[in-house]
């Protein structure tokens, strides 16, 4: 591994939880942020202390951290052992110096340790992480739509119910979560958070996060035997303009189990008393409003980066997942921080099962069809992003006529691939 030297007088160090508190103090050092004890009390963190919290140390203080989940991360046709990067930050008058680096390089050779052969992370900026191999492999769409836009009619929605709550740990967490696991089946990148303590966050309140706003509130949405179809988390803001109420709903995550409870959510939260417009985040590019609007330039469409994916074994993971569309391909790949995926392979399917074409992938001296990086192989690798279109963009080249576009349709997957909560 092409791991990189700390200077002289710096060390990795695994963090126990007796060092949280200066795990959180370089954080936020860094983020230029405080957080609030309240806030931690009701949200603390949902990390592994001692087991994925990892810091550089300098005259036994932390100057850098980061830590990592332990995901099944949904990929075409199934899942794959993900190590989640996240909290990441050195402090300012630590930059510059290489701790970045090295902290990257020891996140890969720990997560693969574990037997996890990708890495994915939300990136607070965009132009840091490429250059590590991860590629941006799913995007998201942020909407601001105004109260009572209209939705073509779905078949059953009127069957369903809505309750309307406020947002509650003890009875919520287990419903949001059942509901968010049984929607994301099949998607590509949609994470479950797997602790108590992510279940739990998801559903948290406390009132540093309001900005203002109403306390959190739940709407949930029931098959007519009571049982749940979706949820939507929603707070609400007091405005007051000339003409009268102009209060704004935003929606911390909408989820539902199909197209009726969607659009039984989404005619809800469209129609609550005193508001001017719904803002929502995090939604998948081929999310069911974007083909529910009547008028769709009602809504204001923001297109963001969603989850960052790099590839640590690069045949395993190519291995794992399964392909729309039969191929033989071979490409050379190159890796400048994990040598041991450089070279050429060849990805091959084998046979059709229901979730799609299984592959092979073996090394080979075969002459290279496309010649690529591993960052571009993850941004392909859920799904949602072209190699084709990556190749006339001048990211990946074509070696063999044709290759290109076999790759665009057996990499491409029916479901856009999302992670619907930052992590």
């Amino acid at each position: 591994m092409g791991c990189m030297s700390l200077p002289e007088g710096y060390r990795i160090v695994v963090v126990p939880d007796e060092r949280r508190d200066e795990f959180l103090a370089a954080d936020q050092l860094t983020w230029a942020q405080g957080l609030e004890p309240e806030a931690l009390t009701e949200a603390p963190p949902a990390l592994e202390w001692g087991v994925r919290t990892v810091g550089v140390e300098k005259d036994d203080q932390l100057v850098a951290v980061h830590g990592s989940y332990s995901f099944a991360a949904p990929v075409p046709g199934g899942t794959v052992p993900c190590s989640g990067l996240t909290w990441v930050g050195v402090r300012p008058d630590h930059r510059r110096r290489g701790l970045l680096s090295a902290m990257i390089d020891a996140h890969f050779e720990r997560s693969l340790q574990r037997g996890e052969p990708v890495s994915a992370l939300f990136a607070a900026e965009a132009a840091i992480y490429g250059r590590f191999g991860y590629g941006c492999a799913a995007d998201e769409l942020g909407v601001e739509v105004p109260r009572g836009a209209a939705l073509r009619p779905v078949a059953g929605s009127d069957e369903l119910t809505v309750r309307f709550d406020t947002a509650d740990r003890t009875r919520h967490a287990d419903l949001v979560d059942a509901v968010h696991r049984a929607a994301g089946g099949g998607r590509p990148g949609w994470m479950t958070r797997d602790s108590a303590q992510q279940r739990a966050n998801q559903v948290a309140d406390p009132p540093t996060w309001r900005h203002g706003g109403e306390p959190l509130r739940i709407a949930t949405v029931h098959a007519p035997d009571g049982s749940p179809r979706g949820y939507a988390l929603v707070r609400r803001k007091e405005k007051w303009g000339d003409a009268g109420p102009e209060y704004a709903v935003t929606l911390r995550e909408l989820v539902a189990v199909d197209a009726a409870a969607a659009h039984r959510l989404w005619s809800f939260v469209l129609d609550l008393d005193l508001t001017k417009s719904v803002a929502a985040s995090h939604l998948a590019v081929d999310d069911p409003l974007t083909h529910l609007l009547v008028d769709r330039r009602a809504a204001v469409p923001k297109l963001g980066d969603n989850v960052w994916v790099r590839l640590l074994d690069l045949a395993t993971a190519l291995q794992v997942r399964r392909y729309a569309a039969p191929v033989d391909v071979t490409l050379e790949v190159t890796d400048t921080r994990l040598p041991a995926n450089a070279g050429r392979w060849r990805l091959a399917t084998t046979a059709a099962s229901g979730d799609g074409w299984v592959a092979q992938v073996t090394r080979t001296d075969a002459p290279a069809d496309l010649a690529l990086d591993v960052r571009e192989l993850g941004a392909a690798y859920l799904g949602g992003r072209s190699i084709g279109a990556q190749a006339r963009a001048g990211l990946v080249r074509e070696l063999r006529p044709g290759a290109a576009a076999a790759a665009t349709a057996a990499f491409g997957w029916p479901l856009a691939p999302v992670c619907s909560w930052v992590f």
